[in-house]
């Protein structure tokens, strides 16, 4: 058994209210830097990247920013670019908050779009379309019962 510091989490423990407050606060700042294009890399600036979210670790010290280019398009360019900048948009994030450290930023593809895609796909498929439109059969041996 491992021992619990009050910065830790238990297994399957979600983010503390300070994690989730501080995550969208860098989320909103980042998301305001990459569309202003305060960046001097032209290459980055030029495209347009949604931040859909920013989780943080439990000492806020990491921030990963999950991304997605416009249309879905150049992934693996965009997450390059991204850490090529990493240091200058770190110092500009920075300037917008209000903590003691500024967190090191890492860059993950946003994947809710496609996840969202594939349940749409499995919810329509004829199968689970029928079991979901299925009348529960529990309900009248309880109403019979009750």
């Amino acid at each position: 058994m491992w021992p619990m510091g009050k910065n830790k989490f238990h297994e399957g423990a979600g983010p503390s209210q300070r994690q989730l407050r501080v995550g969208e606060t860098i989320r909103r700042a980042l998301s305001d830097v990459l569309a202003r294009g305060d960046v001097h890399d032209p290459e980055l600036n030029r495209l347009s990247i949604t931040v859909g979210e920013v989780r943080t670790s439990s000492d806020l010290k990491i921030a990963t920013a999950y991304v997605l280019p416009l249309g879905g398009q150049g992934q693996e360019d965009v997450l390059k670019l991204l850490a090529r900048n990493k240091g200058e948009l770190r110092k500009q994030v920075a300037k917008k908050l209000t903590l003691k450290f500024s967190p090191d930023l890492r860059f993950q593809l946003d994947q809710t779009f496609d996840q969202m895609d594939e349940t749409r796909r499995m919810l329509s498929q004829d199968v689970v379309r029928r079991d979901a439109q299925a009348p529960d059969e529990a309900a009248p041996d309880e109403a019979a019962d009750g």
